[in-house]
């Protein structure tokens, strides 16, 4: 009897060693990949691609994104498709720290063609992103294809030196447009009227704003513009906000 509970012990102790471990145990956390759904691209919509870099603010990219994604909701019109595009599949961190897993990584996938381009402002928007080539260059190449480019804050800075804005008139954050000036003497820039700082500026296809809360505001105006005002209103008040264009300074050239 007493042998027979020692060869129990030594089984029992086997079957708990832990220094031996299955193949599957073997795998470690990095090596197993869960791979992301593909991005749905539905036909009869408008693509929306909102360029994103670690160190993007959120409310430049939050305001628009709400307000053109919740034109899904409405009846008779052509709703918008929005997609995060960056230049890694991995995630990027906002300046004031959310985590976004872009759809797109423009340096690898097949996109579809956008038919709407958003620059909100990113942390390093006035000097190290714009030393960014293949970045310059993807706003360049979808800025000239698309219908209608925006740009909150300082994302008119990533614009203007994709050669984007040599013909147009533009605006940005009000504290950063003597920089902006300076930098692309160029630029027909709006910075008031009638002593009013302005909010956004819309040329040709290019609509260019002051960002942070006003980002709403250069959003809900592309919606009037592209659905009418009622529209525009209802998705205002989607999101308890009163609009008025004629309350919000403003330009528009042509």
């Amino acid at each position: 009897m007493k042998y027979f509970f020692l060869a129990l012990l030594f089984l029992f102790f086997q079957n708990c060693d832990t220094s031996k471990s299955t193949p599957e145990q073997d795998i470690s956390k990095s090596e197993i990949s869960v791979p992301l759904p593909s991005p749905k691209v539905i036909s009869d919509r408008y693509n929306v691609a909102f360029l994103i870099m670690d160190g993007v603010y959120n409310t430049e990219l939050t305001a628009p994104w709400d307000i053109f994604q919740h034109t899904i909701f409405r009846n008779n019109i052509k709703p918008m498709n929005v997609f995060l595009v960056a230049d890694t599949h991995e995630p990027v961190l906002t300046f004031e720290g959310i985590r976004l897993l872009p759809d797109y990584n423009y340096l690898k996938d097949e996109m579809p063609k956008f038919d709407i381009l958003v620059v909100p402002s990113a942390e390093h928007h006035l000097d190290s992103d714009l030393e960014n080539k293949a970045m310059i260059d993807f706003v360049k190449r979808v800025g000239e294809e698309a219908q209608f480019v925006t740009s909150h804050c300082d994302g008119a800075f990533v614009l203007a030196k994709a050669g984007l804005l040599d013909e147009v008139a533009s605006t940005t954050f009000p504290s950063d447009v003597p920089k902006y000036k300076k930098m692309f003497p160029q630029l027909k820039v709006y910075d008031k009227v009638d002593g009013e700082k302005v909010l956004f500026v819309h040329d040709g296809k290019f609509i260019t704003s002051a960002g942070g809360a006003k980002s709403f505001e250069a959003a809900l105006y592309l919606c009037e513009h592209l659905y009418g005002k009622e529209v525009a209103k209802s998705l205002a008040g989607g999101l308890v906000i009163d609009w008025d264009l004629e309350a919000v300074t403003h330009v528009i050239e042509k």
